[in-house]
């Protein structure tokens, strides 16, 4: 007893002596996320949006903050309770530009400029529908906008009842947007002098991912003008003069999509996002492609690589291209030569890089993760990090975290999966542990080394929590991804119990001690698998279905449901197949929480109370939560603080 008491002492001075804590729920409110960088026209700084949790409004606010690329003190540029998103430099390099529905704005986002020099931030628009995105000219004379088509029942009078919602479209529900009317998002050019708003685009095609051409004469954008655009995923690059009523010109051609044009520094080329397969669906990577401003054959320069390829960019000088890499569990920078078209990757190890802003051709700016250390800024430079910004310094310092290690196993059709495991501090190796299979969502998404506060947080209780790739999952090519085609709840499940049985055999897992949870996708094949196996003896299903076939029509995925599985009523075998869960709910006997946003119409609550409701049924221990006004991702720090510690309670009563 006394030799228990003094290592348990020693322990405890340890802890206070490092003034490292473990994780728990409440440090939601401690944890800042960086995003959406941008670089000033002479790349001394770095504007970016830091969200930081609120916890007397219980809300998360938006605020812009700078940074010098040479290193130094952050600094905040705005401080409003409203949110303030995607910063941008002026060319000139005069104003730091935003978007935000503060004031007189009344919630509908508008353009506000801040003088570099001093001064208050004003606003530049006060137009009648919000603005989606936005774009300087080279010249810092006009602006170009990205607008939705306003809704004139948007200014119903509150004292009186909302007008009806006429539906007559094929895809008619998005999560977030709700009910899709006839409302199309439009090119404008704005001048900044004259506040003259020219229209660019009209009629019943949506617009995005427009850019300017150097010369500020011609403008690049993506859009679908397919004869009924809600039926399928193509987009072609189009081209139009900045001029109002200017007739668009067709670039691309290709069956599938096409998107996210870049024009090349000299605007003689421009660089896009292609599909690699012909076909509509889902598991669909991107290539990366350039094609002549004039037109011809694009130059595919990704084409033996066969893994999703994202946020490309330009070179200074044009001659390269840089971009990012998901592959096995990492994600990394890559530069693409286009006259030898190889390719050299520019950073490497267990992390995951989300943004990549070149300054130099040798150096960018980069948002960077690993396991244990939240998103933030650096510069990269030869294969080396250097931080610029320091948000989550303190948090990092004051936790100890759970070891993140990659192991890989063969699945009973001898493929490699990967996979990886974290063990809670202070864990010793050969000492079996209750074990959280984790899924990740998608299912087209990778687990990859990146800081996940979910995983962290379960590992702070003291469970090993496993993250497996399985198939379906990006990173280890399209053929690997598209395997699930039509078939879901199969090879998946099969992938996912091959790793929990290896983590068994390697002596990680305790065999008697197994949990399982997920979140989207995650939940579904949490339903699917607890259908499969009864060795689970608690799960956590979030925003997940498993009777697919009362989904169609309820939820936004009407294109993919017909692509793999056909209609219901011309293919009810190929529906019956994927609802499993649903029509043998006998065969679950795990404990099960179920979780759902109230507003959720990407998985609507309905999977969930189906499933709560045949488990109350059958009484198999069950909950079900439902967290209001809330659509498939929370965004209120409250929930998130609820939802952990309901996991906690949950996998603690069973499990322990």
């Amino acid at each position: 007893m006394r030799k228990c008491f003094l290592l348990l002492s020693f322990g405890l001075l340890t802890v206070a002596a490092s003034g490292q804590r473990l994780l728990r729920p409440s440090d939601v409110y401690h944890l800042h996320a960086v995003k959406s960088p941008d670089v000033s026209p002479d790349g001394k700084w770095v504007t970016y949006t830091l969200t930081s949790p609120d916890s007397a409004r219980d809300t998360y606010d938006d605020n812009i903050w700078m940074v010098p690329t040479e290193g130094g003190d952050a600094v905040q540029l705005t401080y409003s309770e409203e949110d303030e998103s995607q910063s941008r430099f002026s060319p000139d390099n005069k104003y730091v530009s935003f978007l935000s529905g503060r004031e007189k704005a009344k919630e509908k986002n508008q353009l506000w400029l801040l003088d570099r020099r001093g001064g208050e931030a004003r606003q530049l628009t006060t137009f009648k529908a919000a603005i989606a995105d936005y774009r300087w000219s080279p010249d810092a004379k006009k602006i170009l906008f990205l607008i939705q088509d306003e809704d004139p029942k948007a200014d119903t009078a509150k004292d009186k009842p909302a007008k009806p919602i006429v539906i007559d479209r094929y895809h008619f529900k998005e999560d977030i947007n709700g009910y899709l009317q006839h409302f199309h998002t439009h090119l404008y050019v704005y001048d900044v002098e004259t506040k003259k708003l020219d229209t660019l685009s009209t009629g019943k095609f949506d617009q995005s991912d427009a850019v300017w051409s150097p010369d500020g004469k011609h403008i690049a954008f993506t859009s679908n003008r397919t004869a009924d655009p809600d039926r399928n995923l193509n987009t072609d690059i189009w081209i139009v003069e900045a001029k109002a009523h200017a007739k668009p010109r067709q670039l691309t051609t290709w069956v599938d999509f096409d998107r996210k044009p870049m024009w090349s520094p000299d605007g003689k080329h421009i660089a896009y996002l292609r599909s690699i397969s012909p076909e509509w669906d889902t598991y669909d990577e991107a290539h990366l492609a350039i094609v002549p401003v004039s037109g011809g054959e694009p130059v595919l320069l990704t084409k033996t690589l066969d893994r999703p390829v994202t946020n490309p960019e330009w070179s200074k000088d044009g001659r390269s291209l840089f971009a990012l890499i998901e592959d096995d569990r990492q994600r990394y920078v890559m530069e693409f030569d286009v006259a030898t078209k190889q390719n050299t990757r520019r950073s490497a190890g267990d992390r995951s890089v989300t943004d990549v802003l070149p300054l130099t051709d040798s150096k960018s700016v980069v948002l960077m993760s690993e396991t244990a250390s939240p998103p933030e800024l650096y510069v990269l430079e030869a294969g080396n990090f250097k931080k610029l910004t320091h948000h989550n310094d303190a948090f990092v310092k004051s936790h100890r975290f759970a070891t993140a290690e990659g192991f890989t196993f063969k699945n009973k059709d001898g493929i490699e999966v990967g996979g990886i495991l974290y063990r809670p501090d202070g864990a010793p190796k050969g000492k079996k542990l209750p074990l959280l299979l984790w899924i990740h969502g998608g299912p087209v998404a990778q687990d990859e080394y990146e800081f996940d506060m979910t995983t962290q947080m379960l590992a702070a209780k003291g469970y090993a929590v496993a993250a497996i790739n399985y198939r379906g999952s990006n990173g280890k090519g399209y053929a690997f991804s598209r395997a699930i085609f039509g078939d879901w709840g199969n090879k998946e499940v099969v992938d996912l119990l091959a790793g929990v049985d290896y983590l068994i055999k390697t002596g990680v897992a305790d065999p008697a001690r197994l949990g399982i949870g997920g979140w989207s996708y995650g939940g579904i094949l949490t339903d699917y698998t607890t259908a499969t196996d009864s060795r689970f003896k608690a799960a956590a299903s979030g925003a997940g279905s498993a009777l697919q076939l009362s989904m169609y029509g309820t939820d936004q995925y009407v294109q993919q449901y017909e692509m793999e599985l056909g209609v219901p009523w011309k293919n009810m075998d190929k529906w019956m197949k994927v609802s499993y869960p649903f029509l043998n709910i006998e065969k679950i006997k795990t404990p099960t929480l179920y979780m759902v946003g109230e507003k959720d119409f990407n998985v609507p609550a309905a999977g969930s109370e189906q499933m709560y409701q045949a488990l109350r049924s059958l009484g198999v221990p069950t909950q079900m939560v439902i967290y209001p006004t809330q659509y498939h991702g929370l965004k209120v720090p409250s929930y998130w603080k609820d939802r952990y510690e309901r996991y906690w309670k949950w996998f603690e009563t069973y499990l322990k």
